[in-house]
């Protein structure tokens, strides 16, 4: 009796299977939601960069599980990583510029005009990265309060002007009251006239006092605008950025572009001129914009850059009367 247990006991428990010659069919992987969206990209290939192993990485799988689970192509992947890069060595030398300004006690005004979705704030972001908050700020003006609209048109953007030492980013400007104001019925025509009659006094002004002043108009075709609203509307991190301005922008285009053209011919001087961004590629457009800057300021220690400081002439250049704009 006690045998016959033992002997069931062994013969308990899982009766173990036959190999098979069978090769095991591979299963395509299943897409990983996270890689599936833009903002894991960019934080992905940020910190690629961050770490100096981008060509170990080239050689590494990394490039084509993006690829492959992100939804974008390796050369799209490859572009993003030459871009971050090169954003990485200019934003280095804004570094070097701005302790030149500290040093120098320089004031530098830079403006970013353009259309609604050009990618003004966007370029901002880029030049104000890696520099010091202390010695920099970003302006974007609301609306003017009731005070404010009784006074001299100017007198609240000359209380953002810089200090010595101090970098200032217009994200618009003063030349609201150029395109902006006029097309939306903000302004009368008289108030309109009396500005462009004014601008340029007042840039020249600033000019003889010393204070570096660069002006880019970032120029976006019709439909590149419209692509980027149908993101923006559909991205609940951006839909914020939608004013009631932007839902106009593209039944106004014709205007816009009356106003635009008007304060190009008539606001282009040679100690104020405008300098024209061709915005259509978002990463083109910051990079050429920071070389421009770095390119048009002697600043201490240029001649040690490690990237190339001269803008492309294809994407970025002064206005003339001829040129050819996207938008």
């Amino acid at each position: 009796m006690a045998n016959s247990i033992s002997r069931s006991k062994k013969t308990e428990g899982p009766v173990p299977q036959k190999k098979s010659n069978e090769p095991l069919i591979k299963r395509k992987p299943a897409p990983h939601p996270f890689l599936n969206s833009e903002k894991a990209h960019k934080e992905i290939l940020a910190g690629v960069v961050e770490k100096k192993k981008f060509k170990k990485l080239v050689e590494d799988k990394i490039i084509k599980q993006l690829a492959k689970y992100g939804g974008i192509t390796e050369q799209e992947i490859l572009e993003r990583m030459d871009y971050y890069i090169e954003l990485e060595k200019l934003q280095m030398e804004l570094v070097k510029l701005q302790q030149w300004v500290v040093k120098e006690k320089k004031r530098v005004a830079i403006i970013f005009e353009g259309r609604d979705a050009a990618g003004k704030g966007g370029a901002i972001r880029r030049f104000s990265q890696q520099i010091m908050p202390r010695h920099s700020k970003i302006v974007a003006l609301p609306a003017p309060n009731e005070v404010e609209k009784g006074q001299w048109y100017f007198t609240r953007y000359v209380k953002e002007l810089p200090n010595p030492g101090t970098l200032v980013f217009f994200d618009r400007s003063w030349y609201n009251r150029a395109i902006v104001e006029p097309v939306m019925g903000f302004c009368s025509k008289e108030q309109y006239e009396e500005f462009m009659r004014q601008v340029n006094d007042f840039e020249h002004m600033l000019y003889e006092n010393g204070i570096i002043l660069i002006k880019f108009w970032f120029s976006v075709s019709q439909l590149e605008q419209e692509k980027r609203f149908a993101s923006r509307e559909k991205n609940p991190l951006k839909n914020w950025k939608l004013s009631p301005v932007d839902k106009k922008a593209q039944k106004l285009w014709k205007e816009f572009s009356y106003y635009k053209d008007q304060m190009l011919s008539r606001t282009h001087t040679n100690y104020a001129p405008w300098v024209i961004v061709r915005g259509d590629n978002k990463l083109h457009a910051r990079l050429e914009s920071i070389r421009y800057v770095l390119n048009a300021i002697d600043y201490e220690g240029k001649e040690n850059a490690e990237v190339s400081l001269l803008p492309d002439p294809n994407i970025i250049g002064r206005y003339y009367l001829r040129n050819q704009n996207l938008d």
